[in-house]
């Protein structure tokens, strides 16, 4: 992929973009009044574009530009504008099969300019923030194991026909530089002294080295970061965390795909999965009593244990009513005499697929965990405990149960007794 920068390229800013959109923003979309009564604000936190939040009298939108490099790395980190197109084209994808009510809709996209125009969500708040102040959410498990469900089920050779899906692995297999970025701080720097780690020093210098000498863990790693490079099973969101969820009590929205690419499936399950424990270390952090941390643990566990059974039932129920797909194809089931045998066979077929994706999600789940205590980019659950020692008495809990699920995951029966596990908190590195 090419790192060259289009001629007509422009980093926008809130004085140049009114300007910008007044020529490029669709007819349909009106903001109402001129452009110059537009309020822009940049408001971009992440890691790697800009993001303004544009202001008609009207309407309100979000536009999110690419810049040559990482922001999070500077000018020394170079990288292609096209990841743009990549999380424009997930987000359609994304929305196609999960739909607006759980994704946001996106209004053009200007290639030269690697910038498009989405939906502005309101009154939503990331989750992690939420998650961080102790608020609860009663449909968040639902809603995000169904959008995962849909969007692996029907991007995979299960739910889609098998040169749609090699086209679609085709459409997102250049997106390589930010599946690089991936491959390092998940699957290989934590495991090494990379120089962009970075964590609590030095109260967990120790268990750092640990990690670093742990060659059951490392050997683990190493093998997951093979099938991630390896196995283009559907197309992932590729950074689905509790930062790429905005909610109100009663909606949520997935966003910020632009990690989008085909991989394996239990990689988008066990990144959410993982946040959430991550959240749940971090409460003693966070709460002011025993009391209220342990009853805010319990709920986040719950939410673990929802979200994979969500997910879990909404795959089956989509599996099973599928009409197309080369894997496991109807035709197989369907010249089965016996109505009963045949949908045994396939209940027999989706147990086996499952127990696969759920050792293959656990692992995934404390290879996140662990990244995010010792790697580039931490999470502020833990960032924000302003006293050193408590934060790192929290990561050395996370650390440890990451460990199990790492090097232990085919020990674990079911959800429900990784739930129980975390919550005995009988596990030390």
């Amino acid at each position: 992929m090419s790192n060259a920068i289009p001629a007509g390229y422009k980093p926008q800013t809130s004085e140049t973009l009114p300007d910008y959109l007044a020529i490029k923003l669709p007819a349909a979309i009106k903001l109402g009044g001129t452009p110059d009564q537009w309020q822009v604000t940049e408001v971009g936190d992440g890691n790697l574009n800009m993001v303004f939040i544009v202001k008609g009298l009207a309407k309100t939108i979000v536009v999110k530009q690419a810049l040559p490099w990482l922001r999070a790395g500077g000018e020394g980190w170079p990288l292609s504008l096209t990841r743009a197109g990549f999380e424009y084209n997930a987000l359609c994808h994304e929305a196609q099969f999960a739909g607006h009510k759980l994704v946001p809709e996106v209004y053009f996209y200007d290639q030269e300019m690697a910038l498009f125009a989405m939906e502005y969500l309101t009154p939503h708040v990331i989750l992690r923030k939420e998650l961080i102040a102790g608020k609860k959410f009663t449909n968040l498990a639902y809603d995000v194991g169904t959008f995962i469900a849909r969007t692996l089920f029907h991007t995979s050779d299960i739910g889609m026909p098998a040169d749609k899906k090699k086209a679609l692995t085709a459409k997102f297999a250049l997106n390589h530089e930010l599946c690089k970025i991936t491959e390092d701080l998940i699957f290989t720097e934590p495991y090494y002294p990379a120089e962009r780690n970075n964590w609590t020093s030095p109260q967990l210098d120790a268990d750092v080295k640990k990690v670093w000498n742990d060659t059951q863990m490392i050997q683990v790693a190493m093998r997951y970061k093979f099938k991630f490079m390896t196995e283009a099973q559907a197309l992932l969101h590729g950074d689905l965390h509790s930062g790429s969820i905005m909610v109100t009590q009663s909606d949520t929205k997935i966003i910020d795909p632009e990690f989008g690419f085909m991989g394996p499936m239990a990689f988008d399950i066990g990144n959410y999965i993982g946040n959430l424990l991550l959240a749940f270390f971090s409460r003693p952090g966070w709460d002011a009593t025993a009391q209220a941390c342990e009853e805010y643990q319990h709920w986040l566990i719950g939410q673990m244990e929802e979200t994979w059974s969500v997910f879990v039932t909404h795959f089956r129920q989509l599996w099973n009513q599928k009409t197309q797909g080369e894997a496991w194809p109807v035709e197989i089931y369907q010249q089965c005499p016996d109505n009963d045998l045949a949908h045994d066979a396939r209940e027999i077929a989706q147990d086996q697929f499952f127990e696969t994706l759920f050792e293959d999600t656990l692992v995934n789940a404390g290879m996140e965990m662990n990244r995010r205590i010792i790697g580039f980019a931490g999470v502020a659950d833990f960032k924000l405990i302003d006293d050193a020692d408590l934060r790192a008495q929290c990561e050395r809990r996370a650390l440890a149960m990451a460990r199990e699920l790492i090097v232990n995951a085919s020990l674990f029966e079911n959800i429900s007794s990784v739930g129980q596990f975390v919550l005995k908190g009988k596990y030390e590195y």
